[in-house]
């Protein structure tokens, strides 16, 4: 792959990778609530679930996503649901727990699951595809490069905001027995899971 492209995928894995999106803020809320060892889960399971997802757009079974409106729009409104669902959890809870505790979390399983309702997951690995592999006597070396590139990329990004969010758990559950940090934390998570929610929808 010349080094132009590979910059340019780069550049691409970086501003899609680390900007606020349902898998970040879900790392970070996780961590935040109930520890950075249930995080974790979810951390893994980003990467895990993407990649299967370019797998699936690399053997040409992800561009029914785009000639079949309705599957579109089916994965649209799944995983809209379920990111505000997710939501409205996080606003309800008020304690900070662990995953013994917890009365809301993401298993690795689901966390898999969620990448394939993600549609901007969806529209990602079909412009990686299309970009840098479709055409491309070399298709699969390429594919044998962007593959783990993107793994790491996503571990990366979700880790980091783990860690942040693992950092903040201490001051969340400082001296404030009304728990008005948490909730607004909570709250802020939910808002931004709220907002990714709705800009899936005009994808």
């Amino acid at each position: 792959m010349p080094l132009t492209e590979l910059t340019a995928l780069l550049v691409l894995a970086t501003l899609t990778s680390f900007t606020p999106g349902p898998n970040t803020t879900l790392s970070t809320a996780l961590a935040a609530n109930l520890g950075l060892r249930c995080a974790l889960r979810f951390v893994l399971a980003v990467p895990v679930g993407w990649a299967l997802l370019l797998c699936v757009c690399a053997a040409g079974i992800g561009g029914l996503v785009v000639t079949w409106p309705a599957l579109r729009i089916a994965i649209q409104s799944v995983g809209v649901g379920y990111l505000l669902w997710l939501a409205y959890k996080l606003v309800r809870t008020r304690h900070l727990a662990n995953a013994n505790e917890a009365t809301w979390q993401v298993s690795f399983l689901q966390g898999v699951l969620l990448q394939f309702l993600n549609i901007k997951a969806w529209m990602l690995a079909l412009t990686v595809v299309s970009g840098w592999m479709v055409g491309h006597d070399d298709a699969l070396q390429r594919f044998a490069i962007i593959l783990p590139l993107m793994l790491c990329f996503g571990f990366a990004s979700n880790l980091t905001y783990a860690l942040a969010g693992s950092l903040l758990r201490e001051w969340l559950s400082g001296p404030d027995h009304t728990h008005q940090r948490l909730r607004l934390f909570n709250r802020s998570m939910a808002a931004i899971l709220v907002a990714t929610a709705l800009w899936m929808t005009q994808l």
